[in-house]
């Protein structure tokens, strides 16, 4: 029997979902719900069909994991706690200082509704912070380090796209490189968050609009740029259009630490990724913890869960004798 699979919001990572289930063989795509009109929204499933996101809870019976692909900004605040009532969620929140609260209050809907709901999956939170967790767990006298870039990151676009004024935007995550080599060279520096990263957006305003208040809400913008050094660039939408359609990514996980009696010895753990596509990385993240969260639930487990929560065996299609065989 294949996993129902239900994508609600078909954007950028909607549509990565939509190929994700396509590539595993224990899924099946039965619908996807939009806040557009449905006769508007063309997908690729041929065996699925688009819904008005007002339908989705009429359909609880009819889908096992529901993946929410809004923005954490203000979509999935919102979204993930109403649906863990009625569904098993995945969403990929990743406003990294409100994750504590997101949880709670998703937390408490899937509990009610007797769901299970995995939140602030993808790469970062998600792969990243399992690395993180595992290299202090080996090396526990050490420091950590993350890098993210050069890349766009979805979540700071979207979040100046909500910004009044803003037709369209880019925003680039850049790793100062001074900084990422003197830690690879075992120096462990103490790096504040603006000597890590520099932030670039790319912001295409509408007619009229005052560039001046948009720049300076952008640089202003709590949890997203008031802590880095960010440049504003005001393009038109053919150039948008020209030099920034794709969506790369990537970054680098890094710990340093010692081991030895007399701490003699130095190691450096680095987990990195290159993505030619974020959403399509993140949404082949998701569709693995869907069978996870699919799993848990046929288990009778509730609640939420983070990526910290899954033991691995749960992402893999393979069966437990066959992980053993050929992966351990």
């Amino acid at each position: 029997m294949s996993i129902r699979i239900g994508i609600l919001g078909y954007g950028n990572l909607g549509r990565g979902v939509e190929c994700a289930v396509k590539h595993n063989p224990d899924m099946e795509l039965k619908a996807v719900f939009t806040r557009r009109n449905p006769e508007d929204v063309k997908i690729l499933t041929e065996t699925a069909k688009v819904y008005h996101v007002d339908e989705a809870v009429n359909m609880k019976d009819e889908l096992d994991v529901l993946i929410i692909c809004g923005g954490s900004a203000t979509d999935l605040p919102v979204q993930t706690p109403k649906y863990a009532e009625y569904f098993n969620v995945v969403d990929s929140f990743d406003t990294h200082a409100r994750i504590p609260e997101h949880f709670a209050a998703v937390d408490e809907a899937a509990k009610k509704g007797g769901h299970v709901a995995m939140i602030s999956v993808g790469w970062d939170p998600g792969m990243f912070s399992l690395n993180r967790l595992y290299a202090n767990a080996i090396l526990p006298g050490g420091k950590d380090y993350t890098f993210w870039g050069k890349g766009v990151s979805q979540g700071h676009s979207d979040a100046v796209r909500r910004i009044q004024g803003v037709v369209d935007a880019r925003q680039y995550t850049i790793p100062v490189e001074a900084a990422l080599d003197a830690v690879r060279n075992g120096e462990n520096p103490e790096l504040t968050t603006r000597e890590k990263h520099t932030r670039e957006v790319f912001v295409v305003a509408e007619e009229g609009a005052d560039k001046g208040r948009i720049e300076n809400e952008i640089k202003t913008m709590p949890n997203y740029f008031d802590e880095y050094d960010t440049t504003v660039h005001f393009i038109t939408a053919e150039e948008m259009e020209k030099e920034h359609k794709g969506l790369p990514h990537g970054g680098f996980v890094i710990r340093t630490g010692k081991t030895g009696w007399e701490d003699e010895h130095d190691h450096v753990i680095e987990y990195s990724l290159k993505l030619d596509s974020n959403p399509e990385f993140t949404s082949s993240v998701i569709a693995a913890y869907a069978r996870a969260a699919y799993r848990l639930s046929q288990e009778g487990q509730t609640g939420c869960k983070t990526v910290f929560d899954v033991a691995p065996a749960y992402l893999s299609v393979q069966t437990p004798e066959e992980l053993r065989a050929h992966m351990l």
